[in-house]
């Protein structure tokens, strides 16, 4: 099985995303499979009739790949990028995730409103709309609350606002000097401060959960931002809210990131590309192995035995 995973920056960086990758392309080669990395300032895209097997990589025409599999950090999803993505999905190649799910999953506000219209739990989110009208903020949602860019990911852009004169106050600032910026607010858990799930979904299945503790004196859990992690023994309504998470945003791959509630747990946001590091160090779950295994399955369910068998090698 040829699999291309598109990845915008350097391999060979000290980033988590770049770590990542290099575990794709290692457990990949154990297995048996030819995977390669492509960014995707090296396609031409060339929309034609005549050739529907092939692509175009640095200049030259390429046979096409079995699997896509973009792997965007939140600075990737550009025009060219997602147009990258439909190409090969209008050429017939398997995709996890498609360019619609990225653009659906990218916005958080487009996000929360499919899970709210699902009768998942979110927490209550506003559209921010400048000038802000603080009194019906603090009506609908109270402080503190939380504040978002809306194409954020990694904890960036993600702030937690204690008080009225504060958010006050960042508001005037932010429209007086990057008045263009979508940002939403969102309903503060206090149960869940400071920690929160991390659930891998592939394909409908839950593969692995950890639990993120933020570092004293932060509130925010990631991984990424200086977090620990630890395994954590999934029940059966985690497990289920982050299958259906994935399956009301149609993510084939997806990090579902839950709050903890008094009752339970509510949504935080899903991702697309979700880093792996903290969970595997977590759970001993080997991810690149259970995203190819689907992959596997996939083609398993869509081509004739002797077809996969000729994927594998054998």
């Amino acid at each position: 099985m040829k699999v291309w995973i598109l990845y915008g920056d350097d391999i060979d960086s000290t980033a988590d995303l770049a770590f990542e990758m290099r575990r794709f392309l290692s457990e990949g080669e154990k297995m048996g499979l030819e995977v390669k990395a492509f960014k995707p300032n090296q396609f031409d895209l060339l929309v034609t009739e005549e050739k529907r097997d092939q692509i175009i990589i640095d200049g030259k025409w390429t046979d096409l790949p079995d699997f896509i599999f973009p792997y965007f950090n939140h600075s990737d999803h550009s025009y060219f990028s997602l147009a990258i993505v439909r190409q090969f999905e209008r050429m017939g190649v398997n995709v996890f995730n498609n360019a619609d799910t990225l653009e659906r999953v990218r916005d958080k506000l487009h996000a929360h409103q499919i899970l709210a219209e699902e009768e998942l739990p979110t927490p209550d989110t506003m559209l921010a709309k400048f000038p802000v009208n603080v009194e019906l903020v603090e009506e609908t949602l109270g402080f503190p609350l939380i504040v978002k860019t809306l194409h954020g990911a990694l904890g960036s852009g993600v702030f937690l606002i204690e008080n009225a004169k504060s958010f006050e106050d960042l508001m005037t600032l932010v429209h007086e000097t990057q008045p263009n910026i979508l940002m939403i607010f969102q309903k503060f858990i206090a149960s869940s401060k400071g920690r929160d799930l991390r659930i891998l979904v592939v394909e409908g299945k839950v593969i692995a959960a950890m639990q993120r503790t933020a570092k004293a004196g932060d509130f925010k859990a990631n991984f990424s931002q200086g977090g620990s992690v630890a395994k954590f023994e999934i029940d059966k309504k985690a497990a289920d809210i982050a299958v259906k998470t994935a399956e009301a945003l149609n993510i084939q791959v997806a990090g579902i990131d839950l709050l903890f509630t008094d009752d339970g747990y509510t949504i935080c946001e899903a991702n697309t590309f979700p880093g792996f590091k903290g969970l595997e160090k977590a759970t001993n779950v080997n991810v690149p192995e259970a995203i190819y295994n689907a992959m596997l399955d996939h083609m398993r369910k869509k081509n004739p035995p002797t077809l996969v068998k000729k994927l594998l090698g054998a």
